[in-house]
């Protein structure tokens, strides 16, 4: 686990995204109808969305946090390549979302509750780790448990 302020391996943005990820993880939690699952998508200096998991407000299993923030960011900049971008969660991303992630071109991710600390419940195949997503010859970069202690509460049990 890393304190987001003095982890030098984010940017101020990221560290930035990060907190915004996590207030919006822990408000959705708050809410029946929602689910406290939260994703970010920084490119240089800017956090372009934050968007939450809608799984359960449009009864749609592939409306991760992660895929709604892709979704939203590949539309605002009219491409579908965002490999100059760094995606951000409050949960290590599943399967389906780093799959998406990769598809995008983004190489960098980082995420808050580690898959080992979380239910299992959140991922599918829980024997393909985040290392199987790299691809040979070309730079991934993860950063996990930041800020964790902020979050695994909500996922430990699998309530969220």
């Amino acid at each position: 686990m890393s304190d987001i302020h003095n982890d030098t391996r984010l940017t101020s943005t990221e560290r930035e995204a990060v907190q915004g990820v996590v207030d919006r993880a822990l408000r959705a939690s708050q809410n029946d109808d929602r689910t406290g699952i939260a994703a970010a998508i920084v490119c240089g200096e800017w956090i372009l969305e934050i968007a939450e998991n809608e799984v359960n407000t449009f009864g749609d299993p592939t409306k991760h946090a992660e895929m709604v923030v892709i979704a939203a960011v590949t539309e605002k900049l009219d491409r579908k390549e965002l490999s100059d971008c760094t995606l951000i969660s409050s949960l290590q991303p599943c399967e389906m979302c780093l799959s998406a992630m990769r598809f995008a071109g983004i190489k960098r991710v980082i995420y808050c509750a580690q898959q080992a600390n979380v239910a299992g419940k959140y991922f599918v195949f829980p024997d393909l780790k985040i290392e199987d997503f790299e691809r040979a010859g070309e730079a991934f970069e993860y950063i996990g448990g930041v800020s964790e202690k902020e979050v695994i509460h909500l996922y430990a049990a699998g309530d969220e």
